[in-house]
């Protein structure tokens, strides 16, 4: 009998290990900023908090924009900051963490990334005293296109 409980044991011990692991195989994004923006660097400690490593990369404006402008399909979502998994996916704005991680466990296909137009206050890294204002966290597809993929009504949706 002892030996089965150690057995057990150890299997769920190998069985949490696993989980632990896959929950964190997409947590590493590149996030090219302006290196004067103060938000950015608020949406950055988000994903952090969140459990992602961040490699950032610090530009001045004209580079920014330069590397946007060689993004292809994003143009018409840009925003002060745009982070990319892999070379493959990129996520654009001020994107609540739990939504990215959701994106990257179940990613659509034909999809490019995910984008959050503008500056949304109460957005990760936009948050003013306790304002808020409702958002769409669009998906980019590669053929140009986008769908909503969420609608953020309050505050509490982003976590």
């Amino acid at each position: 009998m002892r030996v089965l409980n150690c057995t057990f044991l150890i299997i769920i011990l190998l069985l949490s290990t696993s989980i632990a692991y896959a929950d964190n195989v997409h947590t590493e994004l590149s996030v090219y900023k302006n290196q004067q923006c103060g938000c950015c660097n608020k949406w950055i400690t988000h994903l952090e908090n969140s459990g992602f490593h961040i490699d950032t990369h610090d530009l001045d404006a004209p580079e920014v924009n330069a590397l946007k402008n060689k993004v292809k399909n994003i143009s018409q979502y840009l925003s002060c900051h745009t982070g990319v998994y892999q070379d493959k996916y990129i996520f654009e704005g001020h994107i609540p963490a739990k939504f990215i991680t959701q994106f990257l466990s179940e990613t659509p296909e034909g999809a490019l990334g995910l984008a959050v137009p503008g500056m949304p206050v109460g957005s990760p890294g936009m948050e003013v005293d306790n304002k808020f204002s409702p958002y769409d966290i669009l998906l980019i597809k590669d053929n140009g296109t986008d769908e909503v993929y969420a609608h953020i009504d309050n505050y509490e949706e982003q976590f």
